[in-house]
């Protein structure tokens, strides 16, 4: 049997290693549009541009000799052909397969209103951190579009480099659809604390300039001087090579409860992938989503019965500042949220829905985060 993982990403990496660590022996290939081994992503808007880490690659290459994993690197998956089980590659090559898993993720969201050009920044690759490093090494002002975790990140790893940052996001506080507004409020007061001018409540008009981009001007009319513009407002999977597939698409690759999509030869997991569970569509962009992912699709894709597991309590972190913030939990910005701690900088906030602890979220406050992780799920 020849398996076809796409998508060298930690979801490709891990679901690669996941099937040789349940015994599957046969031929395993593992096809990726860029031309770098498998590397971890968080880094990049944090160490990397910081300049505090150089290489973030999850394996070196003798491993993949060492596992008989072939790497395709390079070579962006364009059409997939379930009839014939072929998966065919933007520079001509078509591979065959028995199975086949996506794990293609994500691309950054673009803005229409934002044209290409130099000095206009995303960020989701290696090379995209690389470039934003260059940049900001030079830069004096830099305008982050979006204040989700990658542009509270960005805006954070721009201030430790001593460039002036505006922080721009259109709703009425950072992370307030992901977190909510008051916890938001707490967010964007470090920010603040920090230094950065966060104008909330406005979006981008325009970037200016001829050549390069000069200055940003706001919806409200607002103009503001920049040499840098990074672009952070949202990912959406990677499922155009799709196209023609018959492989139902939804909220990303629609699978069920084990990964396995549509077609029963091909399944997917990873950012890209949006699991049915309990009836309900659920599509995780977060890292440590993986590793529960691939424990249950490796042993349904091989037919080996699953060994007991145990409920997973959903968790992700941003690192901003010297700060780690840490989530427990599903947090909604529809929650009932109740500060239990705040020191001006650190906090702790619990979400409750209809009298159930949904989530814990805190700053600097590890511990208590962690701690509360049997009583996620549990009536407060």
């Amino acid at each position: 049997m020849t398996i076809v993982i796409v998508g060298a990403g930690l979801a490709g990496l891990r679901s690669a290693q996941e099937l040789r660590k349940l015994g599957y022996d046969g031929e395993l290939v593992l096809v990726g549009d860029e031309t770098h081994l498998p590397y971890d992503r968080p880094p990049l808007s944090k160490e990397v541009i910081r300049g505090e880490r150089e290489d973030t690659t999850l394996e070196p290459r003798g491993y993949f000799d060492e596992h008989r994993i072939e790497l395709r690197l390079g070579s962006a998956a364009t059409a997939l052909d379930p009839v014939n089980r072929v998966l065919e590659l933007a520079d001509g090559t078509r591979i065959d397969y028995d199975r086949l898993v996506v794990a293609t993720g994500l691309r950054p969201r673009q803005l229409p209103s934002v044209p290409e050009r130099p000095g206009v920044h995303v960020l989701r690759s290696r090379d995209d951190a690389d470039a934003l490093r260059r940049a900001a090494i030079s830069s004096t002002h830099a305008v982050v579009i979006g204040a989700g975790f990658i542009g509270c990140e960005l805006a954070a790893g721009f201030r430790h480099l001593g460039v002036a940052v505006t922080l721009v996001e259109p709703q009425s506080t950072p992370l307030a659809s992901v977190l909510g507004e008051d916890v938001g409020a707490l967010v964007g007061r470090m920010h603040i604390a920090e230094g950065v001018d966060l104008r909330t409540g406005v979006g981008v008009d325009t970037i200016c300039g001829a050549e390069r981009v000069t200055h940003v001007l706001l919806t409200d009319g607002t103009e503001i001087e920049a040499d840098t513009v990074v672009v952070g407002v949202g990912s959406t999977p990677v499922v155009d090579w799709l196209d023609g597939s018959g492989i139902e698409i939804g909220n990303g690759v629609l699978a069920d409860a084990t990964g396995r999509t549509s077609d029963p030869h091909v399944w997917a997991v990873g950012d890209v992938a949006g699991w049915t569970v309990d009836g309900t569509v659920r599509r995780v962009e977060h890292w440590s989503n993986v590793a529960d992912q691939v424990k249950v699709m490796g042993p349904a894709l091989l037919g080996i019965e699953p060994g007991a597991t145990r409920a997973v309590v959903p968790y992700f972190w941003s690192d901003q500042y010297e700060l780690k913030i840490q989530a427990l939990g599903s947090p909604s910005p529809d929650d009932t949220v109740e500060i239990i701690e705040d020191d001006g900088r650190k906090f702790l906030a619990y979400y409750v829905r209809d009298g159930i602890l949904t989530a814990v979220v805190g700053a600097g406050k590890a511990g208590a985060v962690m701690k509360m992780r049997a009583k996620i799920g549990q009536p407060t």
